[in-house]
């Protein structure tokens, strides 16, 4: 960009005050084409192809800038509606144009780093213990709508190159406010900039990509991608002490992350999404407590992180040694006026394109329409996401739809405690969809909804439609049906065998919480996990293919091993997967256990355990047990003290037994006899107890 351009736009953008909007606009655009840059030096295959493709966009817009520099007084084109209008037009291509050649030419650097790594690192770091596809290029995130957030992205763009700024920032923001569309822009446009080295976005959906311990491995691993002499101190680490997963994430963040880029001094910025999702072992505020104690030890590496401001992380980055080298960024405290204008801006996008899918909608929306969607989103973007999929319902037309929410009631509830006062709320939102979809269904209807949900709200991991039609016994048919009532609240892919989950966060939290879904015929109970544990017992101990396969203690790893590449060509295989790995995690979230799940149960650590023991991995064996007799041993303890006491009495008898191999390698099948006896004692200690209650007199 030419000094006289630059100079003539900074003019233009102080002569603002009949278009606030558009003086927004070019003085974001100056900020932005002031940092973006055309890096010199060598360039790499292909680099002078990129940058024919870029001049020649360029070229394009040549006239029309030389027509803004040919006037008389800036302040002559301003009082041109269509001329502000081809301003802004050709500053957003101009910045389009760089942001594309940039991200291409960093791709193919990345490309060719990749190509440098040895057979034996890259044996090194594939074996290494770490979250996949968490970083920003992976999943079907979207980037902000062109022209919106324009100040908020300014200010983390000026922040990531400025290293006189804190070396963190917390982009911090309620649910909805669109903190990870900002978070996926950011990393693309750092990315492009060649800043960008590592990137995590969590998701509370996705087991390892909500596992605290998992982040900071998998940053270190991004960053050996990227920079040659961060692998180069890596991998030896890596190859001495493969287990540092295991460790601390104080030990993680000083061995992983610190170490290496001390040793090769390297820049760069590191980025963490959606902060408040993970869970598990630590509380998130033991990740910023980690981050805190070590960050002031690699003053060129800048951390961005975003969350919602849940009690624990605002007490860790409260943290002192946090506290110093942060900065924070309110993301619900923007300026309504802004906010309420991108959102706008979003509807008014969205909306058209939905009238020209449906051959034209004469005079739709109003503007009063769109003025009331924006009242309604109060700030949300994730309202205005909801609404566009609601309206875009395929087989209705969207004006209908759009009446169906504009009819439905106020509310002044948002996220519990969270008050929109005269605002309409996300749950009204959510209970207008419910409505409109379940409101005509009979009682048994209505629990069958519950009950398909409940698989995907309280599922440990996503499932497809087709797994959860033979999870639950319902044709796939129903569960199409029935998740296609609210696709405006789901991520639905056309394959039914992909996972479907909620398209944000807000959702499960709003229909799990029965003081914001008010309508009981909705809501959805903890209590669904115990029905979803007896249905994961139920297809190990019945599916039909199981009484052609059989294993015994004689076994052998070759037998073991063949058995499990039958059961993988099973046709319910994705599903005898996931109640494998799921049905103890089930038990252990329930309050209660009731007489059909206590049967299913005995049957299946009696029966059927040492079978599914060979099919996994020990340790997930180990585990499953452990959990589900600390679990009898709470529950039983109110209801129950006979089953209680036997079960103690059993977990006292082979304490050591759990001692000696919590922390070793385990692959040695003796052990997996071990393990299938004691499976058997919890199930006589059971039955034994079924048999008693049975006499029991009613």
């Amino acid at each position: 960009m030419s000094d006289r351009m630059k100079s003539s736009l900074e003019t233009f953008s102080k002569s603002r005050e009949n278009v606030p909007r558009v003086a927004v606009k070019i003085d974001s655009a100056i900020a932005r084409l002031g940092r973006l840059s055309v890096e010199g030096g060598t360039l790499c295959d292909g680099a002078s192809k990129q940058s024919l493709t870029l001049f020649e966009a360029l070229e394009g817009i040549k006239d029309e800038l030389q027509s803004i520099s040919e006037r008389s007084s800036v302040v002559e084109y301003q009082e041109t509606p269509d001329d502000v209008h081809t301003v802004c037009e050709l500053v957003e291509g101009i910045k389009d144009a760089v942001l594309k050649y940039q991200l291409a030419q960093q791709e193919m650097i990345f490309n060719q780093n990749l190509k440098l790594i040895t057979s034996d690192e890259l044996n090194v770091l594939n074996h290494s213990h770490r979250a996949h596809l968490a970083g920003y290029k992976h999943g079907n995130r979207a980037n902000c709508l062109k022209g919106t957030r324009e100040s908020v992205l300014d200010e983390i763009e000026q922040w990531a190159e400025d290293f006189e700024e804190p070396c963190v920032y917390w982009l911090n923001g309620l649910a909805g406010t669109g903190k990870s569309t900002i978070a996926q822009t950011v990393a693309e446009r750092v990315f492009a900039n060649g800043h960008l080295g590592a990137s995590f976005f969590c998701s509370r959906d996705i087991a390892d990509r909500s596992d605290l311990q998992l982040i900071f491995p998998t940053l270190a691993f991004q960053l050996a991608q990227n920079y040659p002499a961060f692998r180069s101190s890596l991998v030896p680490l890596l190859q001495f002490n493969p287990d540092i997963v295991g460790e601390s994430l104080q030990a993680q963040m000083q061995s992983l992350i610190v170490e290496p880029l001390l040793s090769t001094g390297i820049s760069t910025v590191v980025l963490v999404d959606a902060l408040d999702e993970c869970k598990g072992e630590y509380p998130q505020s033991a990740f910023l407590r980690a981050l805190g104690e070590s960050v002031s030890e690699i003053p060129g590496v800048k951390f961005f992180i975003t969350s919602r401001p849940e009690k624990d992380i605002v007490a860790g980055f409260s943290d002192l040694e946090l506290e110093l080298c942060k900065k924070t960024f309110f993301l619900h405290m923007v300026d309504r006026h802004t906010v309420d204008s991108d959102i706008r801006l979003f509807f008014e996008h969205e909306l058209s394109k939905l009238a020209i899918q449906h051959g034209g909608i004469e005079d739709w929306p109003t503007d009063e329409q769109l003025s009331s969607l924006c009242q309604r989103a109060a700030g949300l973007f994730v309202y205005a996401v909801a609404t566009i999929k609601f309206l875009d319902h395929g087989l209705r037309c969207p004006s209908d739809q759009l009446h169906v929410i504009m009819k439905s009631p106020e509310s002044t509830i948002y996220e519990g405690t969270v008050r929109l006062k005269t605002y309409a709320s996300l749950d009204s939102l959510y209970l207008s969809i419910f409505e409109a979809a379940f409101g005509e269904y009979s009682a048994e209807d209505q629990a069958r909804v519950q009950t398909i949900l409940s698989a995907v709200i309280f599922a440990f991991n996503p499932l497809s439609p087709t797994t959860i039609s033979t999870l639950l016994g319902f044709k796939r048919s129903e569960v199409l049906a029935t998740l296609g009532s609210i696709q405006s609240l789901l991520a639905i892919h056309e394959d039914p065998n992909k996972p479907v989950q909620p398209f944000h966060k807000s959702f499960p939290d709003f229909i799990t919480d029965p003081t914001r879904c008010v309508d009981t015929r909705f809501s959805i109970s903890p209590d669904h996990h115990i029905k979803l544990a007896l249905c994961c017992l139920k297809l190990l101990n019945e599916f039909p293919e199981r009484n052609h396969w059989a294993i015994s203690s004689d076994s052998t790893f070759a037998e073991c091993n063949e058995l499990r590449g039958r059961i993988r060509q099973s046709d319910v295989y994705e599903a005898l997967v996931y109640a494998s790995k799921s049905w103890y995690q089930h038990l252990a979230t329930s309050k209660y256990p009731t007489a059909d799940v206590l049967s299913a149960l005995s049957h299946f650590l009696g029966q059927e355990f040492l079978f599914w023991a060979s099919m996994m991995p020990l340790v997930r064996a180990r585990i499953a047990l452990r959990e589900v007799i600390s679990w009898l041993i709470k529950v039983s303890t109110d209801i129950n003290m006979n089953l209680a006491q036997s079960l103690s009495i059993i977990k006292e008898n082979h304490k050591a037994f759990f001692r000696a191999i919590s922390f070793r390698r385990l692959g040695s099948f003796w052990k997996i006899t071990q393990i299938s006896d004691l499976a058997q004692e919890v199930s006589q200690a059971i039955k034994l107890e079924l048999l008693v209650v049975s006499r029991v007199p009613q």
